[in-house]
């Protein structure tokens, strides 16, 4: 995509909104104003998940990822770092994506890239998620372990450490 007609300040504003909104929904748990920002048609490549078109192709996946360990403890998804650009109407960012404290105060997380391409009207047509798999696996896996030294393994985060092979 090229010759966006958004400016630099647009596109900025749109995504503060998006970035509020999906932070909204981390802290009430409910993920629909989040996918609510998607266009109809939108195209969300999950290299993970695969690539989903249409709002209503992504809700159910967002849905079930973040209501299901690890992503249910997931507190929040800061940008670490945001890039605009204009010409493509395009915002890549660095996503962090802190999971809750396990009982003693440490801070576990991974991140990705995200690049959402803007529509115009606050709706967003397309997203893309960069990121390694394997250092999410790690990073729930260590989560587990420190949560299960400290006593505060919960059953899902258990049964999900059971299925991954990493129980001892």
């Amino acid at each position: 995509m090229t010759g966006s007609t958004f400016s630099r300040a647009e596109l900025v504003d749109a995504f503060a909104v998006f970035e509020q909104t999906v932070d909204r929904a981390a802290q009430t748990r409910d993920w629909d104003p989040w996918v609510d920002q998607y266009t109809d048609d939108v195209v969300y490549v999950e290299h993970a998940a695969g690539t989903m078109r249409g709002r209503e192709a992504v809700r159910p996946w967002i849905w079930k990822t973040m209501e299901n360990f690890p992503g249910s403890y997931m507190t929040s998804f800061p940008s670490l770092w945001t890039v605009y650009d204009e010409a493509t109407g395009r915002v890549l960012c660095e996503l962090d994506n802190p999971m809750r404290d396990p009982g003693d105060g440490t801070i576990i997380s991974a991140t990705n890239i995200s690049i959402v391409t803007y529509a115009g009207d606050g709706k967003w047509m397309r997203q893309e998620d960069v990121y390694n798999p394997l250092r999410f696996v790690s990073a729930a896996m260590k989560w587990c372990r420190k949560a299960q030294e400290l006593g505060t393994l919960p059953d899902e985060a258990q049964a999900w450490m059971q299925q991954m092979g990493g129980l001892k």
